[in-house]
């Protein structure tokens, strides 16, 4: 069969999510099973995989959603105990003392403490923990996901301390035993100054690319959710806005090519936090008091916004506890404390929590005679600490064991729709990732659409590559698969197309993050987090625009870098000029229509 047919064939699942999902907006419940079926359907009859090998395929996927939906529990529970301390009530004050503008809020919690959280854990965390906090201060819950799915864009090529260049890249290009002798003919001795050097190259397309997502966050929540429905009244932040990517991006960028790739994101995401507080306490770029933007009351919200979170109007009055601000954040800290602690190389604590002891990791290993494993480490889980946090929270603010109660009974209703959607999703994608060894010989369906798409693509791979890598996270639901499944490929593309195989590396790490952006069972998670179920496609039609501008920007900007032997106004910086013109047009634009 030919490389244009099997492209075309592997899309299909693809489609078939877009179609129903996105398009006819069906709830992932309805539209998952279909695509599931379609994968599965072209897996045994085109792909000829073994039904055997399709059935262990489809358990591994229900496995590893049942790991989701444990973090999805822990996170809700977190939230839901703060509730009933208190806390929440607390820190809403705190962050109306700053600012009362949802505009600051969100670049604040989700882009800073959000990246602060990625780096630290990973894995779709700062949805589990970005989302629900802001919920708990009054945003909508679609406005929440919205924001919580754009920014892991620019933070998650460096999430989970690196894993995504120190676990992706590295086995999908050290599977072919001649990278070794390449990465000493580039002059690295040592394989993993090798990795860096591919690292830094992924934080400065990062840093480049993430300078408008602050700006992004902010108005496309106000253009969605706003009482004026406008871009405009986001667009008004823009100075505090490119102040906090700044803030971010160059600490990022810094800690990337002194230290490597397990830092940018962490301490990116930690000194910008410290430096944009500190200057907002102080009234530097805010908004003034005739200025303030905030949602319309709740009562002219339209009824998809809203989740099960939440809901009771008791929950959003102030608990009668005094509480410090301190004290109400002081379980985050924990969390954030936690998820560092445990992942730190020096600590070692890694080895112990993921060790082969049965009690300590779950394991299916050869699925019904299959290739596949399952496994799980409970203990390394974010779940588990966010479990572990809820019970400190009891004594930190004082809980009785009835509030207690109530906060895991509220959790665990909020928790068994979002089941429904995943049971689904993760289950297709693994169907989709498994189609290797099948009796005709072709490569998976992943390998397949990429050929296809570098055969027509020939000399401009470079503008389709990030595009290749986002959508190897949009199915796989991680950077990390995304690189094991692409970074050989891609690099072979790079040398076949001469140009510096590297830098095409360093974009495929770059799209494979903004694939997370629309990933669908990273969105099913965020919204069974936020207590919207059903309301997938939305979010997904609400971040397609910030996706789109990730990937093409980022490619363009590999492609001019590529090309630079045939000048500096080439086709790449003259696309990635124009994205840049275009906000620069449209910050000029409304800020003169709003002084005007």
């Amino acid at each position: 069969m030919s490389t244009g047919i099997l492209a075309i064939l592997s899309l299909l699942p693809i489609i078939s999510v877009a179609v129903f999902l996105v398009l006819l907006r069906w709830p992932a419940s309805r539209a998952m099973p279909i695509a599931y079926i379609v994968a599965a359907a072209l897996a045994f009859f085109i792909w000829q995989i073994p039904g055997t090998k399709i059935l262990a395929a489809s358990f591994k996927g229900l496995w590893v959603a049942g790991t989701l939906i444990y973090i999805i529990f822990g996170a809700i529970l977190l939230l839901n105990t703060l509730v009933q301390s208190g806390a929440i009530s607390t820190i809403r004050q705190g962050f109306s003392d700053i600012t009362p503008d949802r505009r600051v809020q969100v670049i604040i919690i989700a882009w800073l403490f959000g990246s602060f959280i990625e780096g630290s854990a990973g894995f779709g965390t700062p949805a589990a923990v970005a989302v629900p906090l802001m919920v708990g201060l009054g945003f909508p819950a679609m406005a929440a996901v919205v924001a919580g799915m754009i920014i892991q864009s620019t933070p998650v090529s460096f999430g989970a301390m690196g894993t995504p260049i120190l676990v992706g890249v590295n086995e999908g290009l050290s599977a072919d035993p001649a990278m070794a002798a390449y990465a000493l003919e580039r002059g690295f001795a040592e394989w993993d100054q090798f990795l860096a050097f591919i690292a830094t190259k992924v934080a400065i397309l990062h840093a480049i690319a993430g300078t408008f997502i602050p700006l992004l966050v902010a108005s496309i929540m106000t253009r969605f959710f706003g009482k004026n429905r406008s871009f405009a009244d986001g667009f008004k932040v823009w100075k505090f806005a490119l102040f906090a990517a700044f803030s971010m991006t160059i600490p990022y960028v810094i800690v990337a090519y002194q230290f490597g790739p397990e830092f940018p994101s962490m301490l990116g995401g930690l000194i910008g936090l410290g430096i944009v507080v500190t200057t907002a306490r102080m009234g530097f770029l805010m908004p003034k008091e005739d200025e303030i933007w905030d949602f319309d009351e709740k009562s002219k919200w339209d009824a998809e916004w809203s989740g099960a979170i939440l809901h009771d109007p008791d929950n959003s009055t102030p608990s009668e506890r005094p509480m410090s601000i301190v004290r109400a954040w002081s379980p985050y800290v924990f969390v954030a404390g936690l998820l560092i602690l445990t992942r730190l190389p020096e600590m070692n604590l890694e080895g112990i929590l993921r060790n082969s002891n049965p009690f300590i990791t779950w394991q299916w290993p050869q699925i019904f005679g299959s290739d596949i494993t399952a496994s799980f480490q409970p203990l390394w889980s974010p779940g588990t600490i966010f479990i572990i946090v809820s019970f400190i929270t009891i004594m930190l603010h004082g809980l009785k064991v009835s509030e207690y109660k109530i906060a895991v009974n509220k959790s665990l209703k909020t928790l068994i729709p979002a089941s429904t959607a995943l049971v689904f999703t993760v289950p297709m994608v693994q169907v989709f990732l498994n189609t290797t060894g099948g009796g005709t010989g072709y490569e998976t369906m992943p390998i397949a659409l990429a050929n296809g798409v570098a055969d027509l693509a020939g000399q401009a791979w470079p503008f389709f590559s990030t595009f290749i890598g986002g959508l190897g996270a949009f199915v796989a639901g991680s950077n990390t698969v995304s690189n094991m499944m692409f970074s050989q490929f891609q690099f072979s593309v790079g040398q076949q197309i001469m140009a510096d195989p590297t830098w095409i590396v360093a974009l495929q790490a770059v799209g494979g993050a903004s694939g997370n952006i629309i990933c669908v069972h990273n969105v099913v998670a965020a919204s069974a987090v936020a207590g919207i179920i059903g309301k997938e496609g939305a979010v997904i039609r609400k971040t397609l625009l910030p996706f789109f501008y990730y990937a093409l920007i980022s490619g363009s900007i590999g492609y001019g870098i590529v090309n630079m032997s045939s000048g500096i106004f080439n086709l790449g910086f003259i696309i990635a000029g124009l994205i840049v013109a275009t906000m620069i047009y449209f910050i000029y634009r409304f800020n003169r229509s709003a002084s005007g």
